[in-house]
């Protein structure tokens, strides 16, 4: 796809921006609508509900891994240069990170991605840990926690163990990486087929990967057009929160992509939400509701552990997942390991909760 006029007439920047808009719009049209939630899908195996929310989320993961690697084997992306791979990437980092991040999840109500979808469904709880989520993870990525994080994440990279690429480290060559999203992609259906998961179950995840595999194309193509070099990117919103507290801070700073997705995933989860009658504003005042407390504590684990990650459970999950590397899938690994205990130990006098209402209003 051709964007020099566009570039030409608007601007790297902005350009960068508006693609980020129409991706984030994808992913907040149809994670609102199929209720995407990688904490809910955790939750369905721990306490053996309906199974719906891991049906959607094993279509968007294996429509994320499906796609980029149909991608990457027809030449229409190359991952050699970007984070995952140019470079080592922190393996401490991904455990750790990824442990707090999935307890601050479940302490929190849903990731961060969840938190704001259900922001721009009227819910103030998801919009006040979003806050939260955005000072933490803006402090540990360019302030105050960076010591700390730099401590943590240098306790053990890839550089250890001969790179971040899982093919490579099984002796596989690329084409593989088309059986491996083949088969997640047949285990997906399998898994709705069985729950019998809702067409907007299922659609709505696959919708989700195909996000993530819009925004490695959009940013891949655009890393070839631009005077400017930059890497070829997908979606994440730990690091979008960070770098956007930082335009209030940098008089240096500007708007690009991770504003635009930003931008794009809570207009579309607004006009979602509106036009399916969704809406509903939700406050600390709600019966049942936990403590500010506790939604504070999981907002401040999940900014600290989804930097010291590098990535959300989108950021590192699907985006980092679904270019097999190595750090993303362990840090994924981690937050569903975090998720899984920290229900276990703190939730679980609610564990006889109904599968939807713990979706719809956290």
């Amino acid at each position: 796809m051709d964007f020099i006029p566009l570039i030409d007439s608007i601007g790297e920047n902005a350009t960068a921006l508006v693609g980020g808009i129409v991706i984030g719009g994808l992913f907040g049209f149809f994670a609102q609508r199929s209720a995407f939630c990688t904490r809910s899908a955790v939750l369905d195996l721990t306490r053996r509900r309906d199974y719906a929310a891991l049906a959607t989320w094993a279509a968007g993961f294996a429509a994320a891994v499906l796609g980029v690697q149909l991608l990457l084997n027809y030449g229409y992306l190359d991952v050699r240069d970007t984070r995952f791979f140019s470079t080592a990437q922190s393996l401490s980092g991904a455990l750790i990170g990824g442990t707090l991040f999935g307890v601050g999840m479940v302490l929190a109500r849903g990731c961060v991605s969840r938190m704001l979808i259900l922001a721009a469904s009227g819910n103030l709880r998801a919009l006040y840990v979003t806050l939260v989520i955005a000072i933490v993870g803006y402090a540990t990525y360019a302030g105050l926690l960076v010591p700390l994080r730099d401590a943590a994440g240098g306790l053990w990279s890839t550089a250890a163990i001969g790179g971040n690429d899982v093919l490579a480290h099984a002796g596989l060559g690329q084409a593989a990486g088309l059986v491996v999203g083949g088969l997640l992609a047949l285990a997906a259906l399998a898994i709705a087929f069985a729950v019998r998961a809702s067409a907007w179950r299922v659609l709505g995840g696959i919708g989700v990967g195909a996000s993530v595999v819009a925004g490695w194309y959009f940013t891949y193509t655009l890393s070839l057009q631009v005077f400017e070099p930059i890497q070829a990117e997908s979606l994440s919103y730990i690091r979008p929160l960070a770098t956007t507290s930082a335009l209030a801070i940098s008089p240096d700073a500007f708007a690009g992509l991770d504003q635009g997705v930003l931008i794009g995933t809570l207009v579309a989860a607004f006009l979602a939400a509106v036009a399916f009658r969704e809406f509903r504003v939700v406050t600390f005042s709600e019966p049942g509701t936990p403590s500010i407390l506790r939604y504070t504590a999981g907002a401040a684990l999940m900014g600290f552990g989804g930097i010291l990650a590098v990535g959300c459970t989108i950021g590192a999950g699907l985006t980092g997942g679904s270019v097999l590397a190595v750090s993303s899938l362990v840090g994924l690994g981690s937050m569903i390991a975090g998720a899984a205990v920290a229900d276990r130990f703190v939730d679980r006098q609610t564990a006889a909760a109904p599968a939807h209402d713990a979706v719809a209003v956290s």
